[in-house]
C-alpha cells in the first residue's frame, strides 16, 4: 500500500502539471501578421552534415519566401559531409557555402553555427536544420513579430512529418507534447526550452553573451543552452511565437535505433542545464513514468499491481488528453489523437530508457559516436 500511495502522489503532481500546461497553452494568443514596413535583414544559418537527400528542398523553400529577397541571405555550413551535400548546395545561385574546417571538437553543430554567424552580415540570425521545410511566410511572420514585440530571442514552432507507420506516428505525437510544453514554458518564463530547427535571435545579442562559450564542451544544446544564456541577460526579451505561419516541418527518424539515439541526445543535455527550474519537472515526469515499471514488476508478487498500472495508464491518458488535443489541433495533427491511448506504454518505456542512457550512456549521431 505504501507503493500505491507513492504512485498516487506522483500522479497528483503530474496531473497538476498537465492541467497547468493546458490552461497556459490555451491562454497564449495566436500571433497574426499585419502590414508593416519590411526593413529587418536576416541571415539564415543552416548547419548540414550528410543531407544531400533533403537540403535541396530546404534551399528551394527559402528561395520561395514571400519576404524581400534582398533582405535575407542563406548560409550553409557543411560539417564534414561524406556525401554530396556540398555539391547540391553549389547548384543554387545566391547561397553561401562554408566548409567547416575544425575537427576533433566537442560540438560540431555549435561550431558550424558559430562559423556561419561569424561570416554573416545581417542583424538577425535565423537557424534551421537541413532536413526542414519552412512555410512561404516564415521570415515575414518572424519580422512582423520582431516589429511588434521587440524580442532579442524568438523560439518558434516545429512539427514532424508523418506517414502511417507506427514509428512516425509515435514521433509526431511525442514531439507535439514537447512543442506544447516549449510554448508554455517560454510564454510564462517557466523554463528555457526551444528547438534548433526554428530559432531567431539578434546577432549582437549572440555576441554579447559570448555565443557558445562555456557550453561548447557539450555535444548538443545549441538551442536550449544558448537560450538560457541569453535569457539570463535579457529576461524580458525572450519570446515564443505561436503562429501557424511560423511552423517549420522537419523529418522524423527513419529507424527505431536512430529515434532512440536522437532522444538520448536530447536527454543528455539535462545534466548541463544552468536553468535549474527544469530539473524538478524532469524528475517528476521521469519518476512518474518509472513508477509504471515498478508496478509491473511488483505485479509478479501481487497481480493487483498490474490492475493499478492499467488504471494509471487510463488516468494518465485522460489527464494529458485536453492539453495534447489542443496542441495537435494547432499543428493540424488532430487525426493522430486516435492513437494516443494505445501509444502510452511505448511512450513510458522510451522515456525511461532515454532518460537513463541520456545521463550514463553513449549515442551515435550523424555517423559520430558521442559519450
Amino acid at each position: 500500500m505504501i507503493l500505491l500511495f507513492i504512485v498516487i502522489l506522483l500522479f497528483a503532481g503530474y496531473a497538476t502539471l498537465m492541467l497547468c500546461y493546458w490552461r497556459i497553452w490555451s491562454s497564449i494568443p495566436e500571433f497574426k501578421s499585419s502590414n508593416f514596413e519590411k526593413k529587418i535583414a536576416f541571415s539564415v544559418i543552416v548547419p548540414a552534415r550528410n543531407e544531400e537527400a533533403s537540403i535541396a528542398s530546404l534551399i528551394q523553400s527559402l528561395k520561395e519566401q514571400a519576404y524581400p529577397h534582398e533582405l535575407f541571405e542563406i548560409i550553409v555550413i557543411d560539417d564534414h559531409s561524406t556525401d554530396d551535400t556540398a555539391g547540391v548546395v553549389k547548384r543554387f545561385d545566391g547561397v553561401r557555402l562554408i566548409q567547416l574546417e575544425e575537427d576533433n571538437i566537442n560540438s560540431y553543430k555549435k561550431k558550424a553555427i558559430e562559423t556561419g554567424i561569424a561570416s554573416s552580415k545581417n542583424e538577425w540570425i535565423v537557424c534551421t536544420d537541413a532536413d526542414c521545410l519552412p512555410p512561404k511566410n516564415w521570415l515575414e511572420i518572424i519580422a512582423a513579430f520582431k516589429k511588434e514585440k521587440n524580442p532579442v530571442f524568438i523560439a518558434a514552432p516545429v512539427v514532424f512529418k508523418n506517414n502511417n507507420s507506427l514509428l512516425e506516428i509515435f514521433q509526431a505525437l511525442d514531439f507535439l507534447v514537447l512543442q506544447g510544453i516549449t510554448a508554455v514554458s517560454v510564454y510564462r518564463n517557466l523554463m528555457s526550452l526551444c528547438n534548433g530547427a526554428n530559432l531567431a535571435y539578434e546577432r549582437k545579442v549572440f555576441n554579447a553573451v559570448n555565443g557558445f562559450s562555456g557550453i561548447d564542451n557539450i555535444a548538443s544544446g545549441d538551442d536550449m543552452l544558448l537560450m538560457h544564456k541569453i535569457r539570463k541577460e535579457y529576461p524580458d526579451s525572450v519570446y515564443y511565437i505561436k503562429s501557424k505561419s511560423a511552423i517549420v516541418t522537419t523529418e522524423p527518424q527513419k529507424t527505431w535505433k536512430s529515434f532512440f539515439h536522437q532522444r538520448i541526445r536530447w536527454a543528455s543535455k539535462a545534466g548541463h542545464y544552468n536553468d535549474k527550474r527544469i530539473l524538478p519537472v524532469l524528475l517528476l515526469v521521469y519518476i512518474f513514468n518509472l513508477s509504471f515499471l515498478v508496478l509491473l514488476i511488483a505485479g509478479f508478487w501481487n497481480y493487483h499491481y498490474w490492475i493499478y498500472a492499467a488504471c494509471f495508464w487510463v488516468l494518465k491518458t485522460i489527464i494529458e488528453f485536453p492539453f495534447v488535443h489542443s496542441v495537435s489541433s494547432f499543428f493540424g495533427k488532430r487525426s493522430l489523437m486516435k492513437y494516443f491511448f494505445f501509444l502510452q506504454p511505448l511512450h513510458i518505456f522510451y522515456t525511461i530508457l532515454a532518460g537513463l542512457f541520456g545521463q550514463f550512456g553513449k549515442y551515435e549521431w550523424k555517423g559520430r559516436k558521442v559519450k
